[in-house]
């Protein structure tokens, strides 16, 4: 069966300084569009997948730009509606060495966060569909957006398509009087394959295996326990993916991550990333390579191991989108991490 897949969410515009400079430490930004759920979808065109992404543009110039810059890849935005508000900002200060990276929002206010239950035909959005990818961070931008993330994963549910969600808690986003945990509970409850990382066990679900999530280093046979833990609250979910990430610098990370589908826990090679040029997107990046791998591998481990050498490439490629493909990530997984030029 044809697969088609959807993805919804926020795309917003990125404003960020030349090259590692602080903000304003000269009067220019980079300007570019980037977002959790259309960075999967880039991802998945870029792997030769068919894919759509539904969100709500304002009616501008600058929405009109996001639109045409996601079908430059290929991807089908016919399902993206307008509305009332404005296109999100967020500004990224790129870290290095000891100093990380800093992120900070504009998007109260936006088209989607305006967005409430109804706005959105599902069911037709959904038409030819197969398969639904979505993030903790939409139900974080507001108690509308809330509404209308759970909306979506029900209609999903209905309509027999497989909910993936990366469970994505961002804490300067929870500010409108619900917890990430009291939203993202209900929520996951129609999730088939889940994606996280400690953190997101811990402040999204409550869920916590005594994880250090500040420590450099990282005890592999606790995940085990923490998606055993997981996959027991949520009955319905198949599996559990979580990144594992080993932050020594800003430019220098350990990367692998591990895979539960309550028959087996499967661990990936281990990657050491050293002069990160953009680790922004690694995370969806990772989910748009285990989607791919699911749908195209017919192991589990292998379609882990896709994963987290797309992720890994991504971490070489400034912007949130992951411009990688297949045959790129398969030469990493066979072993060449050699970076020679190819001629």
């Amino acid at each position: 069966m044809d697969q088609k897949i959807i993805s919804f969410g926020e795309i917003m515009l990125r404003l960020k300084p030349v090259g590692f400079e602080r903000f304003f430490q000269s009067p220019s930004f980079e300007a570019t569009f980037g977002g959790g759920e259309a960075n999967v979808a880039v991802s998945l065109a870029n792997f030769g997948m068919d894919v759509a992404y539904v969100t709500v543009l304002p009616s501008n110039d600058i929405g009109k730009a996001c639109r045409a810059e996601l079908n430059k890849f290929g991807i089908d935005t016919s399902r993206i509606i307008e509305g009332p508000g404005r296109m999100g900002i967020y500004f990224l200060e790129n870290g290095a060495n000891q100093r990380a990276s800093k992120v900070i929002y504009d998007r109260s206010y936006s088209a989607i966060a305006l967005a409430k239950p109804g706005d959105i035909d599902w069911e037709k959005t959904f038409s030819g569909c197969n398969w639904f990818h979505i993030t903790g961070i939409t139900p974080a931008i507001s108690a509308s957006a809330a509404d209308l993330s759970l909306e979506s994963v029900r209609q999903a549910k209905e309509m027999g398509l497989t909910v993936s969600c990366d469970f994505n808690f961002r804490k300067n986003l929870w500010k409108y009087g619900k917890s990430a945990v009291e939203v993202m509970s209900e929520l996951v409850k129609y999730v088939d394959i889940g994606v996280a990382n400690e953190e997101d066990c811990q402040k999204s679900l409550g869920i916590s295996v005594d994880v250090d999530v500040e420590k450099g280093e990282l005890d592999v046979g606790l995940y085990e326990k923490l998606t055993r833990k997981v996959l027991d609250k949520f009955p319905d979910m198949k599996m559990l993916a979580i990144t594992l990430r080993e932050s020594k610098s800003a430019d220098h990370n350990g990367w692998a991550a591990c895979l539960n589908d309550r028959d087996k826990f499967y661990l990936s090679r281990k990657y050491e990333i050293t002069d990160i040029v953009d680790r922004v997107g690694g995370g969806d990046s990772f989910c748009g390579g285990l989607i791919y791998g699911l749908l195209n591998y017919s192991g589990r481990e292998d379609a882990l191991n896709f994963a987290v050498a797309a992720s890994c490439l991504k971490h070489s490629i400034s912007g949130d989108f992951n411009r990688v493909s297949v045959p790129e990530v398969e030469k990493l997984m066979g072993g060449d991490a050699s970076g020679r030029v190819q001629r």
